[in-house]
């Protein structure tokens, strides 16, 4: 698949990309203006899992052999959830967000959904505005005791 706003492609991550996602997370993150300690308390939900990637459930967004950005959906029980979307910080604002956010919504109609939740860094909380998520309340956050995250959602289309 291609997103028409770019001329990068939409694919299911591989097993060996694992780490490189794991990476741009972090650099996508960071770019946020975390500090190093901050950050370090977010690697272990940052981290792309093997199991994620092998269940079909991690989306890149690769141009030349190059990863751009990835998205992972949480789906059970027909209840989807956005898990990770990030983006390479220096091609932020080229459409690759709402690519994989596109990319995303389509997965979790196409599972059976009728709704996608997003927990979201508060740095992103304008793009799922964009992206036509409304607020729904707070979460905790799973890296920082104490930190809350805005809770969105988005109704989806049973088209």
């Amino acid at each position: 698949m291609t997103d028409e706003g770019s001329a990068c492609e939409l694919r299911l991550a591989r097993h060996p990309e694992a780490g490189q996602l794991t990476a741009l997370a972090l650099r996508s993150k960071a770019s946020n203006g975390y500090d190093a300690a901050f950050m370090a308390r977010c690697v272990g939900e940052l981290t792309v899992r093997a199991e994620d990637i092998a269940e079909g459930r991690v989306v890149v967004a690769a141009e030349g052999g190059r990863l751009l950005g990835f998205a992972t959906l949480g789906l059970v029980d027909g209840e989807a959830e956005i898990l990770a979307l990030f983006v390479e910080p220096a091609v932020k604002h080229r459409g690759i967000g709402r690519a994989l956010f596109v990319a995303m919504a389509a997965m979790a109609r196409a599972g059976g959904a009728a709704r996608l939740d997003v927990d979201a860094d508060p740095h992103a909380l304008a793009f799922y505005e964009r992206m036509g998520c409304r607020q729904t309340g707070l979460t905790p956050s799973g890296s920082i005791p104490g930190r809350m995250l805005p809770r969105l959602a988005l109704d989806l289309d049973p088209d």
